[in-house]
């Protein structure tokens, strides 16, 4: 990837921001399909207008494309190899559901006010070809923690390592070069329930501890894992992939609702539906990941993030 340049790809490594929006989307009127287009093609132009407002505000949108609508969206560009409907993982306790989903707006800034103008622009432009399925508005929580009280993120690849693990190669995919797999779960926190285990117990299931955030050591080979240890993939060579997880808590604490949007970015679409099957189905099976037991999902989604140049070029 020594040729890329940020032009030709999406924000998909934007850092983390104190708020943002995840806004999912189904199409509803396939006769729109142009509109669509235009609009994807101009996320970028409408982002620098509203981003004029105040350029410290880092305003960013990055797009995903699901699997049933890829085709006519994009005009039959080639498919990205990987690329399908999220596939639900049921294990003994818990599943990983799978719900509908066409586009993915992953809206992010250090203001909320200039989010909101931006998906406020956005909607406009998209019309009645659209309809909602999900809206979350994330906040940064204090340290970069989940409502959980432990440090969200710390896993993330740094420096040179973020973008040989979320963009696409020409090696792996030539028609997918500098885009991005991204798979997202809203998940509801069971508050009460996770606040009566002492902090011992929370930190032996997140796999860190909780004040400084210091890693723990794994399990023996067949004892209950961490959702850390769970969380970590090595392919048969031994070496470890990462993802790029961008997730941030959202609720109401007068209606009694606390979750957490997990969004990954991934290179290789395979490496988050292993940490899912780890998680739901356990590792070794029948040890579900115990945070699962205070922490359900109510979404699942895989989009696909084509590079900048792709979506540019949607309305040519």
């Amino acid at each position: 990837m020594s040729s890329l340049t940020t032009a030709s790809i999406q924000p998909v490594i934007a850092p983390l921001t104190r708020t943002a929006i995840f806004l999912v989307l189904s199409i509803t009127n396939t006769s729109a399909i142009p509109t669509i287009r235009s609009t994807l093609a101009s996320v970028s132009s409408l982002a620098k207008n509203v981003a004029f407002r105040d350029s410290d505000a880092n305003l960013t949108c990055t797009v995903g494309i699901g699997s049933s609508v890829w085709d006519e969206l994009t005009n039959n560009l080639p498919r990205p190899k990987e690329l399908h409907p999220f596939r639900e993982v049921k294990g003994a306790k818990h599943t990983a559901i799978s719900t509908p989903g066409d586009l993915l707006f992953h809206i992010r800034s250090e203001r909320r006010d200039i989010c909101f103008e931006f998906e406020r622009q956005l909607i406009d432009h998209l019309g009645d070809s659209v309809q909602l399925v999900d809206e979350t508005v994330g906040f940064r929580y204090f340290d970069s923690r989940d409502l959980l009280g432990f440090v969200d993120g710390t896993a993330n690849p740094v420096g040179p390592g973020i973008l040989p693990s979320v963009l696409v190669t020409m090696e792996d995919d030539p028609h997918a070069q500098d885009g991005s797999y991204i798979v997202v779960q809203k998940y509801i926190h069971d508050l009460a329930s996770w606040k009566t285990l002492p902090s011992e117990q929370q930190e032996e299931i997140i796999g860190r501890t909780k004040i400084d955030n210091i890693e723990l050591d794994d399990a023996e080979d067949g004892k209950q894992a961490s959702h850390k240890t769970l969380n970590t993939i090595e392919d048969e060579y031994g070496d470890e992939h990462d993802i790029l997880r961008d997730n941030m808590p959202f609720g109401s604490p007068a209606s009694g609702e606390f979750g957490t949007y997990f969004i990954g970015y991934t290179r290789r679409l395979w490496v988050i539906e292993k940490m899912l099957e780890r998680m739901f189905k356990g590792h070794p099976p029948g040890l579900h990941d115990r945070l699962l037991d205070f922490s359900r999902p109510l979404t699942g989604n895989v989009f696909f993030a084509p590079s900048a140049t792709v979506l540019n070029g949607l309305d040519g």
